[in-house]
C-alpha cells in the first residue's frame, strides 16, 4: 500500500486553515486553531485513530468558533480523501462503543465516498466552558461531508458535557482507525463490489 498522507488548505475571509495528515501514523499531532478546547478535541482524534495530524488555523474568532471549527472540518476532511486515494485494500467498516466513566457513545462508519452524517447526540448545556456544544455537530458534518464517509455518532447516554464530546471524537476515531486499517485478505481491492468508492 503506497505512504497515505497529504495536505489540504482553506482560505476565505473568514479562515486560513492549512492541515496535514499520515493516516499510517502513530498518533501524533500538532495543533493550534485558537480555540482551546476544540484543539484538545482533535489531540484526541489524532491520538485515538493513530492519524498524525498537524493543523494550523486562523479565524475570525472575535465574531465567535463556528468558522473556525467548520473549516478546520471540511480541510481535514479534504485531506483525508487525498490521501486515500481510491480506497483499495481497506477494511471499510467499522464500529465502536466507547465508554468514558458515566458516558457511552457509539460511532459506526462506512468510508464509502458518499458523505453521510447521522447525529444522534445531545447536550444539557449550550457551552462547555465557553466552546459552543453545537459546534461539534458541525465539525463532524463538515468531516463526513469532505472526507466522503457515512458517519452515525449516537450518545447512549451520560451527564457531564465535556466526556459526551470527548467520547464523539474517540469513538470517531477508533472507528476510523478500524475503518482505515488494511485489509491482509484483499489489500489491492476496492472494497465494493462496484468496483469504486468514489460515491
Amino acid at each position: 500500500m503506497a505512504p497515505r498522507s497529504a495536505e489540504a488548505s482553506r482560505k476565505t475571509k473568514e479562515t486560513d486553515i492549512s492541515v496535514s495528515v499520515h493516516v499510517d501514523g502513530s498518533g501524533k499531532s500538532d495543533i493550534a486553531t485558537g480555540v482551546g478546547f476544540f484543539d484538545h478535541m482533535l489531540d484526541q482524534l489524532s491520538r485515538h485513530s493513530l492519524i498524525d495530524m498537524t493543523v494550523r488555523a486562523k479565524g475570525d474568532l472575535h465574531i465567535d468558533d463556528h468558522h473556525t471549527v467548520e473549516d478546520t472540518g471540511i480541510a481535514l476532511g479534504q485531506a483525508l480523501t487525498k490521501a486515500l486515494g481510491e480506497r483499495r485494500g481497506i477494511m471499510r467498516y467499522a464500529s465502536i462503543d466507547l465508554a468514558m466513566d458515566e458516558t457511552l457513545t457509539r460511532a459506526a462508519i462506512d468510508v464509502s465516498g458518499r458523505p453521510f452524517l447521522v447525529w444522534n447526540v445531545s447536550f444539557s448545556s449550550p457551552k462547555i466552558g465557553t466552546f459552543d456544544t453545537e459546534l461539534v455537530r458541525e465539525f463532524f458534518q463538515a468531516l463526513a461531508q469532505n472526507a466522503g464517509i457515512t458517519l452515525h455518532v449516537t450518545n447512549h447516554y451520560g451527564a457531564n458535557n465535556h466526556h459526551i464530546a470527548e467520547t464523539c471524537f474517540k469513538a470517531v476515531a477508533r472507528a476510523l482507525r478500524a475503518a482505515l486499517e488494511p485489509d491482509p485478505r484483499q489489500p489491492d481491492a476496492v472494497p465494493s463490489t462496484k468496483g469504486s468508492l468514489k460515491g
